[in-house]
Order: structure tokens, then sequence, then C-alpha cells
């Protein structure tokens, strides 16, 4: 294992908080390790108990740690939601080196430069995505490494964000006991492998749909143009359930992801499934054709309001369609209805990676991809995710009260107790 190009990404949402790690080798990735946990603390996509928060990480870093005998020490962080905002930016510098060949130097000034310009003191500059760089003129160009000028300008988006929503979800980062290698939109993450360049070019919306929101990212011209959150999501379609079935949110979430089909007229009748009715010991029986009734109606909104949003951000038809992520997009008949709600071609879109071949995994494997590529094109560095130098087993290491991280031993040569010892030993000697 190339334990440098080793990086590690964290996706927290509504329902679930995930870890992908992936290793990049000449120029491919390898997945090594997913997690999923069960995510507490957010709500509609927002932080609304650090705590919570915490502890949902510190389970999905444990059980990630547990999957590949070693330790997490940072994290690509994936962020979205309505506070992101997309700004266009131009930078110009002069090229700094005697003999005028563009180094990475050059290239950091010229983003930078991009950045001079007045922003609110609610927000803060998440990242700056190039678009292309200009040498003497001549545009289009994706990398200007190596190439002769003497003026180097920079056409990029200066993606902004919510001081306090980034500075919240980076404090839960750090409380879990995590360094933050970089941020990441997360729309700009999973078009990355989720859309193809005759997509990004044409025109196409990526529409995530997570527990307690749905994400839709249109994208043109090979670029993200807006991203703009519906507070909807899969959690709801579990409410529903829970509501019309009578039963816990427990039990119901267990039912749509076994029985749960968002097409009625693909609902069997005759297959049946019992759930506990909520304050009574009584079990009660239904078939999934009913259970399909009321997820299709769940589904069919949120097509609506899907179709709504594209139609105010000023889109009547997309050439290149929609393109779903997202765990919901796993629920059997949802892709049908959506086809239907939208009047477009419309698509799931799965990672071809090995142990990430579900929609839900597209964030996390998508920040990986992303985040290198762009690190490569900025000339900054890009922290590894795991620590090379704790590689104990789980039995020598020794875990910390209330659900802490998982630390190592010191070694007993450096205790405080025995470097004591010693200093009053050589005393008595002196004297």
């Amino acid at each position: 294992m190339n334990y440098e190009q080793t990086y590690v990404t964290l996706d927290i949402g509504t329902s679930s908080v995930r870890i992908v790690i992936g290793e990049i080798s000449s120029g491919s990735m390898n997945i090594i390790g997913v997690s999923e946990v069960a995510s507490e603390g957010l709500k509609k996509g927002a932080i609304v108990d650090i705590d919570d928060t915490v502890q949902s990480i510190r389970r999905a870093v444990e059980k990630a740690e547990q999957m590949i005998g070693m330790e997490i020490k940072s994290v690509i962080v994936g962020i979205t939601g309505n506070h992101i905002q997309l700004q266009s930016c131009h930078g110009v510098v002069a090229v700094s080196s005697s003999d005028r060949e563009i180094g990475d130097e050059d290239v950091t000034r010229v983003i930078d430069a991009a950045q001079v310009m007045s922003i609110p003191p609610d927000r803060e500059i998440i990242d700056v995505i190039p678009r292309q760089f200009v040498v003497d003129g001549l545009e289009e160009i994706t990398d200007p490494r190596g190439m002769i000028g003497v003026r180097l300008e920079m056409e990029g988006t200066i993606i902004t964000g919510s001081k306090t929503i980034v500075h919240n979800l980076l404090r839960c980062v750090e409380k879990a006991g995590l360094q933050t290698a970089d941020v990441v939109l997360q729309p700009l993450a999973a078009g990355s492998i989720a859309l193809s360049k005759d997509e990004r070019g044409l025109g196409v919306a990526l529409v995530d749909i997570g527990g307690g929101a749905t994400t839709i990212s249109l994208f043109e011209n090979g670029f993200l143009q807006s991203v703009k959150q519906i507070p909807i999501g899969g959690s709801h379609i579990t409410n529903d359930i829970s509501i019309g079935l009578r039963t816990s949110t427990d039990e119901a979430e267990k039912v749509k992801v076994e029985f749960g089909n968002a097409l009625v007229e693909d609902a069997s009748d005759e297959e049946l499934f019992e759930v506990s009715e909520i304050g009574s010991d009584q079990r009660q029986e239904f078939s999934q054709w009913q259970l399909a009734n009321i997820i299709e109606a769940r589904v069919a909104e949120i097509g609506t309001l899907i179709r709504q949003e594209l139609s105010r951000m000023g889109w009547k038809s997309l050439p290149g369609g929609c393109v779903l992520t997202g765990g919901t997009a796993n629920i059997p008949g949802v892709l049908e209805v959506l086809k239907d709600e939208l009047d477009e071609n419309v698509r799931i879109s799965v990672p071809d990676y090995i142990g990430a071949r579900e929609p839900q995994f597209t964030n996390g494997v998508g920040l990986i991809s992303f985040a290198y590529r762009n690190a490569k094109i900025q000339g900054k560095p890009l922290d590894a995710g795991l620590d090379q130098e704790r590689r104990e087993a789980p039995a020598e290491k020794e875990m910390q009260p209330a659900g802490g991280r998982t630390k190592p031993k010191e070694k007993s040569g450096d205790s405080p107790g025995l470097k004591q010892k010693m200093s009053k030993m050589f005393k008595s000697f002196l004297e």
C-alpha cells in the first residue's frame, strides 16, 4: 500500500455518516475500505447538535479503522447546502522565474490573486476552482506548469459558504480527533465521477436524494453553474411509512429497505410483512402494495419539487437529462417515477469501484478523485489519510472513555515517572 497516496473522505449526511478510503496508484483509484453508520445531530442537512455529530463521526471512523487495521488521521470533508454561493473570479500575475518557465509558485500566486475581492464578513472562501489558465493570451490551458510565458492569468469559480456552518462542520471533525486535509464541495466531487464530459458540456442536473435533503446541481459548458437544496429526502419517506403503518421510525426504515417499492403497479399484493404497532405489543400485517402507495406519493412530490426548482433556475429542458445519486435512489421504482414527473432522461449513477458500488457512495468516492486532481492542478499538498507509524493490533491499543478514539499506549521508556526516577538517581550519585 502506498500510504502517501491513500486518502480518506468524510461524508456527513442527515441519515448516515460515510467514510471511504481510497488509494491512488499510477493514475487509477482503488477503494480499500468503506464504512457507514446512522447519523445523529443533523436535520435537513444542517448540524443541530455538535456532540451527537461528533459521536456519529467517531463511530464511522472506528468502523473503518477496524476494517483496514490502521488509524485514520486526516479526512477530506464534503460540504453542501443552500448557504453555498458560486462567483466568477479572475487573477493575473507576471511569471517570476528568470527563464520564464511557469512553476508551482506562479500557479499559487495567480490563484491567490483571484481571491482578492470583497467578501461579506459572515462568509468564508471554501475553494477556488480554475476553469482555464491563459498564458500570454493563449486560452483553454488546464495546467500551465512547464510552459514558457510572461503573463499568467486564471479564470475560475470562487466557492464561498456561511462561516458559521463551515466552522461548525470543521469543529465536529476536530473534536472527533481528526485533521482536515481539504474541504470540497460535494456536487463538484460527485459530478467528477457521476457525469460524462458530454453531459457536463450539454447541460445536466445532478440530483442527490439524501436522507434529509435533495441537492440539485446544474452543470453546463463543462462547469458547475448553480447548486440548490430542497429540504426533503429519504427520511420523509420513512416518516410517512411510520405514520401510515403506525409503527416506529426504526421499523419503518427497515421495511422501506427490505420491501420498499416506489412504483405501485410493480408492487406485489401477495408479499406480506409484519410490523409492531406503536404503543402496543400487537403486530400488524401489511402488503408491499400498501407500502408502495405511501412511497410513490412522496417520491412523486420530490419529483415535482425538483421540476419546480429547475424551472426557477431557468431550465425547462435539459439536453443531458438528470442523473440520480444518494441512498434513496436505491429504492426500486424511484427511477421510473422520477422519469414520469420530470419528463426527462433520468439514470442512476453508481461508482464503478469494488466495495462502493452503491449510489450513496458517489460523494465519498468523488471527493477522493476531485480533491486529488484539484490539489495537483493548484500545486498544493494533500495530506494522506492514514497514520503509517501506528500499526498496532487492536489488542495493543487502549480505548479512551466515552467513545473516544483509539490511542496506542506510550512506551515505558518515555513515561514521566521513569524520567523522574532517573533524574533523582543522577542527583544522588553526584551528591
